[in-house]
């Protein structure tokens, strides 16, 4: 018998990231000393007293399932966390829906709006699964290529550029996975007018939004008049809580639309674990203490290896200004594209990173750096980098 997949497949390419990780770990239980700055996974235990409220969750027997929305005080813990952050009010009863994973928040709010033969645009680089999940929904990703030269800087000019009959939605990141930008308000204004303009839905994923240094603000969308209407904003817990493997997301937006995003959610996973969600609601009504621990280590990471990688001749890197990432520009070492680069550096220093072209348009001759890893591998991955980085080839 012959097996076929569906057509729209030979569109899609597997994750990047995550083939990388999986790489990252065949090579370890081969017995390579391997030093992965691939992923963005915090090296960081989940604070004390989500895991007590998860494990007491258990105790209780709350193992079975909840609403397809999510539970009603994880729902308001997140409407009033939105309120206090952002000044944006949202109805925690029918504009909140709980999901595992802001990765599926995402997917989710892209099948909830999309039709097939629509586009939408994608400022890049961008993280890696944005596209492909455009292209799950039977759209099409229209890329927004920015340059490293203006810093990745986002214009109305470069959207209208990009504009065609067919455009749905925009997907927006801030802070930005993989360059570190967070949108300013200049940015942000020339999207809510744009955006209203041509009558796009806004979908803003802001998982990084905890993790802004210096004198940079994170800011929302939502925030914009224009936009309280047309935005989809997506957050979760694995970034800010250290809970990557507890898979719990959770997207807010206009009933309308939200009532869209439920039926995808009602008809795929259901819901979100429900001791897991028990875990969400300690997360952000507790102690905040351990995210500010793990934002000022970033902060530290940041800034060490941004200053060793200056060092390095011909590479040119901007220091981020949220998300625990850097993307170096190694275009001038001579290699001949970014894949290559990430080869090589495996081989000759084995380490592990992301090359800029599986970030799209405007990711090409970077790569990525995760500083999401603890202190001592960081140093040890960026020390190496520096060193082979520097010899003559």
């Amino acid at each position: 018998m012959e097996h076929r997949t569906a057509r729209k497949l030979a569109q899609v390419e597997r994750s990047a990231t995550m083939a990388l990780a999986d790489r990252a770990r065949s090579l370890q239980q081969s017995g390579r000393q391997i030093i992965n700055l691939a992923g963005g996974d915090p090296h960081f235990g989940t604070p004390e007293h989500v895991l007590d409220a998860a494990q007491n969750a258990l105790a209780e027997g709350f193992t079975h399932y909840t609403s397809s929305r999510g539970l009603p005080e994880l729902r308001k813990a997140v409407a009033d966390r939105l309120s206090r952050r952002s000044g944006v009010i949202r109805d925690p009863e029918h504009e909140v829906v709980i999901t595992p994973s802001a990765k599926h928040a995402v997917f989710a709010s892209l099948m909830a709006v999309l039709d097939p033969g629509d586009e939408v645009l994608i400022p890049t680089p961008s993280w890696v699964s944005y596209g492909q999940m455009v292209r799950l929904a039977g759209a099409q990703p229209v890329p927004v290529p920015l340059f490293a030269a203006d810093n990745f800087t986002l214009s109305r000019e470069l959207l209208e550029a990009k504009l065609t009959p067919r455009i749905k939605a925009i997907v927006l990141n801030s802070p930005t996975n993989p360059t570190g930008r967070v949108l300013n308000a200049s940015e942000l204004r020339d999207i809510a007018e744009f955006s209203a303009a041509h009558d796009l839905v806004i979908i803003s994923d802001e998982i990084y939004e905890d993790i802004v240094f210096e004198v940079n603000s994170h800011r929302s969308p939502a925030e914009y008049s224009e936009c309280a209407d047309r935005t989809l904003t997506v957050s979760g817990f694995s970034k800010s809580y250290a809970m990557t493997g507890w898979r719990l997301g959770y997207v807010s937006g206009p009933r309308e639309l939200m009532d869209a995003v439920l039926k995808v959610q009602e008809h795929s996973v259901g819901e979100a674990g429900s001791f897991i969600q028990r875990g969400g609601v300690a997360a952000l009504l507790g102690d905040h203490s351990p995210v500010q621990h793990m934002v000022e280590q970033y902060d530290r990471h940041r800034k060490w290896a941004h200053g060793a990688l200056s060092q390095v001749p011909g590479i040119e890197c901007a220091l981020p200004e949220g998300a625990f990432y850097l993307f170096p520009d190694i275009s001038a070492l001579g290699f001949s594209d970014s894949h290559a680069c990430a080869q090589w550096l495996i081989d000759e220093a084995g380490v592990v990173v992301t090359p800029g072209s599986a970030f799209g348009p405007g990711g090409e001759g970077h790569i990525r750096l995760s500083l999401a890893p603890s202190t001592a591998t960081v140093e040890a991955g960026v020390n190496r980098l520096c060193d082979v980085l520097s010899m003559p080839r």
